[in-house]
């Protein structure tokens, strides 16, 4: 969604009640908002999805589907779960409130609604949607692959094009989640934790929480990887041969010269010698010596983490 903020904005409201519906409507309009409505959450699903609206007033208690389970549908759609949703509820009860937040939604106003303070929460939410539109623009100009998830709820809030490639064939739906919610654990602890790798045949690809907020969004950055390009990676960094950067490559996933000689249909001698010429070719005399320098060429980065 390209944000222009000069723009009129896109307000789709959920009420059962035409009343309410048409003051809002009158208000929303006379302020310079394109408006939306839809009178229960079957409709209001179907009009989130195609009109992408810039935000989501939703009635609370609706009959039929109700303003919770709507939101819980919009938030588990990829299409329309970036749509903040404002609750509109009569109810002040504290568990109401909480429910609400549980369902996904974004922020909440009292019935009877005020038409300001709804401008005022409309305004807020579009300013927020506008830097992180923003922030998703220069990411997918330079080609990274990042996500952004939500710790709550453990779900992908917004992706770069290149993470939705990266991630298609692989099963992200359990194990993403799972590691989130065990790296935000480990966060609250002032822990590292591990990044996330996922297997597809000789193919790799990792998660990596770049940026943690507790109560917004978890920015991850992607990286796919496989032997046969850090195998052609290490030739170039080092002037090795093919056997010499399959040895090394196997070396920086921990495996022994026992290990890497069954893989490699080769004697542990000759791992051994093979692994005396890559030491002089990288001017190293030990093992951990030589995973730690490849690890920095493959990755980047001289904090020395495990390639898995």
């Amino acid at each position: 969604m390209n944000f222009n903020p000069a723009a009129p904005g896109i307000v789709l409201v959920v009420d059962d009640v035409p009343e309410n519906l048409a003051v809002l409507h009158d208000a929303l309009d006379e302020s310079g908002y394109t408006v939306l409505v839809a009178n229960g959450g079957e409709v209001a699903l179907i009009r989130a999805a195609e009109a992408q609206p810039d935000i989501v007033l939703l009635d609370a208690m609706m009959p039929g589907m109700d303003g919770f389970e709507t939101c819980r549908r919009l938030k588990a759609n990829l299409a329309t779960r970036h749509i903040p949703v404002v609750f509109m509820t009569g109810l002040t009860e504290s568990e109401h409130v909480v429910a609400a937040f549980e369902a996904g939604g974004n922020d909440y106003v009292t019935k009877p609604v005020r038409t300001s303070e709804v401008m005022a929460r409309i305004a807020a939410h579009r300013q927020t949607a506008r830097l992180m539109d923003q922030a998703r623009s220069a990411l997918d100009a330079f080609g990274n692959a990042v996500i952004a998830m939500s710790p709550q709820h453990g779900k992908i809030v917004w992706q770069t094009p290149l993470a939705r490639t990266l991630m298609q064939g692989y099963a992200v739906e359990k194990e993403l989640p799972e590691w989130l919610a065990a790296t935000q654990e480990a966060h609250a602890r002032g822990q590292a934790h591990p990044p996330l790798t996922l297997l597809r045949g000789a193919r790799r690809l990792i998660f990596s929480a770049a940026e943690y907020s507790e109560d917004e969004q978890w920015m991850i950055v992607l990286r796919e990887e496989s032997d046969t390009a850090q195998i052609e990676k290490l030739m170039a960094a080092f002037k090795l041969t093919q056997r010499e950067s399959e040895v090394l490559n196997w070396l920086v996933k921990g495996k022994t010269n026992r290990d890497i000689g069954e893989i490699l249909g080769t004697s542990p001698r000759t791992v051994n010698k093979h692994l005396e010429h890559v030491f002089v070719k990288l001017g190293v005399e030990t093992r951990t010596s030589a995973a730690a320098l490849a690890i920095t060429k493959l990755h980047g980065t001289g904090r020395g983490e495990e390639v898995v």
